[in-house]
């Protein structure tokens, strides 16, 4: 029968010698084990450059906000356009919300059917923009500044579901051009998505003329997610701005110029630079 004692003196790395080893051995194991550490910094850091997650996109990030003044003759006439419309939804619903409180159940419904006509102008606006930045994407000569939606700033729960999905295919998806287009995929979603949602609540109020408070709640939460999908539209609008060269500026201004031509607070977008 073996011994313990002649196990722990045949091991070669036992507790015994572990214990009892010289100190130019734990130097050279502690050495090693910091060569180890340094080998995996280093592996982690040519993996952040390679899929564009380092500096230079934070760089990129945080020009976004200096348009040129080519960049600039067609982002704020958009802009103001889908703003202005944007805040007449909220504006209107908030006054109608009031008026219901006061007792004017009357004049509060016409400030919906206000908001409801506005709500349309601006849905049809966003897809059209949309539309033009998925197709103008090819033309980017730089990495995007991309930023995600935080699905926890939105409040119904049909958009919660919705973006759910989003949020694991922006986990799996590294290179920043996928990550764009699929932001301005589930950006167009969202608007088609949050329009129905509010014309059928809209539509059933007005053929029923039943509203009770669930109704007027359900509104303004739709109203509230659909001004973020608004805003982030255009945060997408401007950071793919900052990537097109001259060029494509004309191209995509030739694009948005029929959407704006029927709006009456904007002028027409100029396609010379």
């Amino acid at each position: 029968m073996v011994s313990i004692n002649s196990l722990l003196a045949d091991t070669p790395f036992s507790l015994t010698s572990c214990l009892f080893a010289p100190p130019q051995l734990l130097i050279v194991e502690r050495m090693g084990l910091l060569a180890g550490i340094l080998i995996i910094l280093v592996v982690g850091l040519v993996l952040r450059r390679v899929l564009g997650l380092g500096s230079e996109v934070r760089g990129r990030a945080s020009r976004t906000e200096q348009l040129s003044p080519a960049q600039l003759a067609i982002y704020t006439p958009f802009s103001i356009e889908v703003e202005t419309q944007a805040a007449i939804i909220s504006i209107s619903l908030n006054d109608a919300i009031e008026e219901r409180d006061a007792g004017h159940p009357e004049i509060a419904w016409r400030l919906v059917t206000l908001s409801a006509s506005e709500w349309q102008r601006v849905a049809e606006i966003i897809t059209a923009l949309l539309d033009a930045l998925k197709k103008n994407l090819p033309n980017a000569r730089a990495v995007i500044p991309y930023r995600g939606m935080v699905v926890r700033r939105f409040k119904s729960q049909t958009m919660m579901d919705f973006l759910r999905m989003y949020e694991f295919l922006e986990k799996v998806i590294f290179r920043s051009r996928m990550r764009f287009h699929l932001q301005i995929h589930t950006l167009r979603r969202a608007a088609a998505t949050l329009t129905a949602e509010f014309s059928r609540v809209y539509q059933y109020g007005e053929r029923t003329e039943d509203r009770p408070p669930e109704l007027w709640q359900r509104l303004d939460i739709y109203s509230h997610d659909f001004d973020l999908v608004t805003k982030e539209s255009l945060m997408a609008f401007r950071a793919l701005l900052v990537c097109l060269p001259s060029e494509s500026l004309v191209v995509l201004a030739a694009d948005l110029e029929p959407v704006l031509r029927r709006g009456v607070r904007t002028a027409s977008v100029p396609a010379n630079f």
